[in-house]
């Protein structure tokens, strides 16, 4: 009656099937079409993955390791969730479970960003094919499944099934938790890895984000720490219940929430996880999509090409052989990320040291104000110890222009001078602020000026004698040469070893005056300052006089590792 006086002409019963079938028809055969293309861009990722093996011996040795890693981890965690459906305590199973995966699907979503991925799948290198944006989207989703961490995940994931294998209900609600959980994770990664391509395209970027990656990561450490003083005995699983309930509601944990609150009675929870679960992978959809379409049209970026004015540390330094090495050690140190991400880390590694002894509470009063000067100064010294690898082929310079050894040495050293000198001044009077005696001040300057005049003197030798390959440059500072094995680590080690026994007695002499005597400050100021500059002058003139004996050779091994 409604619609007559409306004037509205209601379809009938068989019209509105008519409609309901021609909708169906037509949501049917969009879902085909952007399905065509996954058996062929799944073909593409296992022809990627064959001719990864078809690299050099070394990569495909690299390649099988990191694959049966992934198998015996895998192996591993799927035999723990199997064991774990017959705990009879199902409560604390839920608590593991939810935290462990909200781990895992976060570290999909971080690691690229962080840290960077090469992307065999960029949507940008299919803009000339012309497919259709959400075809080629499911296409480049689908394929990302064939990795080894996307199996080794949808293996474990789906063991789930049998962890929560308590009712036909709970298992049919497991498997479609493990499905959505899966494709959260990859479709993650595949967006974290599309931002990551597409705004840390310059060299810059990448290695600004991993720096901050890494800084993160040390950062963090004291909260590790602090789990690793738990007694985990006895408060272990009061913990990790506290995370599971709060990683519950996050979406990254809510699908892995699902079927563990469902098993435990938790029926109205596990709706709001589920939705939120649903919504989080719906969002990466939406989000999935419209990165490849802004992909296809955008092209890769470029680094800004910075001008400089002036001659900058040339103009500077002195006109001399020594202060050209200067200039260009200076402008390294400053501009090339090689050089100066060493330095930012070299202020962290005294915070993690300070921060594990406060979890322990290893060193009582105020002791703790004495370390971190010694220690950020001991890697400052040593930070040198392979300065001439990182010049690459380019060390032909100094050798065809007759750079003297003496005049190769001083430069390289004028950077760290300018950095380490300023640090032990004002080093030493925060160290003395905080400690409350002025006396230790002798020991500090002992100690630290010891420790860098040995480290460069150190660095002048082992520089010219074992260089050993470093990252190229343009090169992210993280990456490592595959051909860097034992004699990298028995360079830095032997280095490190020496700069410790040659400092030792200005320690010694400061231990004593800190715990015995204040007389002992003196005689550690003493010792530091006459080991040090001994050390110092040997080492340079000793890697000068390596440095014009074995200028071929440098060479040559700069070549090898090119």
């Amino acid at each position: 009656m409604a619609a007559q006086l409306l004037g509205v002409t209601l379809p009938t019963r068989e019209q509105a099937v008519e409609h309901g079938r021609r909708f169906a028809r037509r949501a049917a055969s969009s879902m085909a079409d952007a399905f065509a293309d996954v058996p062929r861009f799944l073909r593409l990722k296992l022809a990627l993955l064959g001719g990864a093996f078809r690299r050099s011996p070394w990569q495909v040795v690299g390649l099988v390791i990191a694959a049966l890693y992934g198998i015996g981890m895998t192996v591993l965690l799927v035999a723990a969730l199997i064991a774990a459906r017959f705990v009879p305590d199902v409560a604390s199973v839920r608590s593991i479970v939810i935290v462990a995966g909200a781990v895992v699907t976060t570290g999909f979503l971080l690691l690229p960003l962080v840290f960077g991925v090469d992307d065999t799948l960029d949507p940008r290198k299919f803009a000339l094919f012309g497919i259709p944006r959400t075809r080629l989207a499911v296409g480049l989703a689908a394929g990302s499944i064939l990795s080894v961490p996307a199996i080794a995940l949808a293996i474990s994931a789906l063991a789930t099934v049998v962890t929560w294998s308590h009712g036909f209900w709970l298992v049919l609600l497991a498997f479609l938790s493990a499905v959505i959980a899966t494709a959260t994770s990859v479709l993650a990664g595949r967006v974290a890895t599309a931002v990551a391509g597409f705004l840390l395209d310059t060299r810059r970027a990448r290695e600004l984000t991993g720096v901050i990656g890494v800084l993160l990561i040390v950062l963090i450490s004291p909260l590790v720490l602090s789990l690793s003083n738990v007694d985990w005995g006895a408060q272990g699983l009061s913990v990790v219940t506290i995370f599971a309930d709060i990683l519950r509601w996050s979406p990254m944990g809510a699908a892995w929430a699902v079927p563990a609150d469902t098993a435990v009675g938790n029926g109205g929870t596990a709706v709001l996880e589920l939705l939120i679960a649903l919504a989080m992978l719906a969002a990466l959809w939406l989000a999935w999509r419209a990165l490849v379409g802004h992909m296809l049209v955008t092209p890769s970026r470029s680094g800004e090409v910075k001008t400089y004015s002036g001659l900058g540390w040339f103009g500077v330094m002195p006109g001399t052989a020594w202060g050209a090495v200067a200039a260009r050690s200076l402008s390294y140190w400053g501009r090339d990320a090689r050089y100066w991400v060493s330095l930012i880390m070299i202020p962290v590694i005294p915070i993690v040291i300070l921060a594990a002894f406060g979890v322990v509470h290893a060193i009582p009063g105020n002791y703790p104000a004495l370390l971190p000067l010694p220690i950020m100064v001991l890697f400052l010294g040593w930070a040198a110890h392979n300065d001439v690898a990182y010049d690459g082929t380019a060390i032909w310079l100094h050798i065809v222009a007759g750079t003297t050894g003496l005049a190769d040495r001083i430069g390289r050293l004028v950077p760290l001078l300018f950095i380490g000198v300023p640090l032990i001044v004002i080093g030493t009077a925060v160290s003395v602020y905080f400690y409350g005696d002025a006396h230790v001040a002798l020991a500090l300057v002992g100690v630290t000026v010891c420790e860098l005049f040995v480290g460069l003197g150190l660095s002048s030798v082992t520089s010219t004698l074992v260089p050993y390959p470093v990252p190229k440059p343009g090169d992210s500072p993280f990456a490592q040469p595959q051909s860097v094995g034992a004699a990298a680590a028995a360079v830095q080690g032997f280095s490190i070893a020496v700069i410790f026994v040659l400092s030792a007695p200005a320690i010694t002499f400061g231990v004593l005056g800190v715990f015995v005597d204040e007389s002992w400050f003196a005689a550690s100021l003493w010792a530091g300052l006459v080991v040090g500059v001994l050390a110092l002058v040997g080492g340079v003139l000793g890697g000068a006089a390596i440095f014009n004996r074995r200028g071929p050779q440098m060479l040559a091994a700069a070549v090898r590792a090119a």
